[in-house]
C-alpha cells in the first residue's frame, strides 16, 4: 500500500474505477468496493465509478473531471492466497491479465495517460472463482470492506480537501 499512499499524499483529485462482474463469484470484488466507497465518501474531489465489465466506457467521464490519481479496483489472479492484495502498475504484467472486462488495463491506462496527466495504481485481490451465477465468497466480501474503509483513511487529503459536502460525482452501471 506504500505506492497508494505515495501517489494519494500529492493527489487533490482522485477516481476510483471499481471493475468486475457481480454475477460471477469474486470478480465482483472491485464493484463491491466501489459501491461501498460510494457510501462512505462524500467528497467532490474523490470520483467513484462503478465501471463493471467496461472500464473503457467511463474514459470520457475520468478525462472530465481532471484527477492527478486514477486507482483501478480489480479482481486479479495472481496466484496469492484467496483475498490477498496486490498493488501493481497497471500498465505492468498484472495489467496484461486476462479478465472478464474487454480491454486489458494496461491498454486503457495507456490510453488515458494521452489525455490527462495523472498517476495510474491498480489494487487487485486474488479471487477463489470467478464461476458464472455464483456469489462474492465472503472473505473478497470482507476484503472488499477492508479496503474501502482503508482507502477512505489513505484518500485522506483529497476527501477532506473538499469544500462541498455533497455526495461526489459517481456512476452506476
Amino acid at each position: 500500500m506504500e505506492e497508494l499512499i505515495n501517489s494519494s499524499q500529492n493527489a487533490k483529485r482522485v477516481v476510483i474505477c471499481g471493475i468486475g462482474n457481480d454475477m460471477r463469484g469474486d470478480d465482483a470484488f472491485g464493484v463491491l468496493v466501489a459501491e461501498r466507497l460510494k457510501e462512505l465518501v462524500k467528497s467532490s474531489n474523490v470520483l467513484i465509478l462503478n465501471c463493471g465489465e467496461v472500464p473503457e466506457n467511463y474514459t470520457g467521464k475520468i478525462r472530465e473531471f481532471k484527477p492527478d490519481l486514477v486507482v483501478f479496483v480489480d479482481a486479479v489472479d495472481f496466484g496469492g492466497e484467496i483475498g490477498e492484495y496486490v498493488i501493481a502498475d497497471p500498465e505492468g504484467t498484472l495489467g496484461e491479465a486476462v479478465s472478464t472486462h474487454g480491454l486489458p488495463l494496461k491498454f486503457i491506462t495507456r490510453f488515458m495517460k494521452t489525455m490527462i496527466n495523472a498517476d495510474f495504481i491498480l489494487i487487485g485481490s486474488q479471487p477463489a472463482s470467478t464461476a458464472l451465477f455464483e456469489e462474492p465468497s465472503e472473505v473478497i466480501r470482507e476484503r472488499a470492506e477492508e479496503l474501502a474503509e482503508l482507502l477512505v483513511g489513505i484518500l485522506k487529503n483529497p476527501i477532506e480537501g473538499s469544500e462541498s459536502s455533497s455526495s461526489p460525482p459517481s456512476c452506476s452501471r
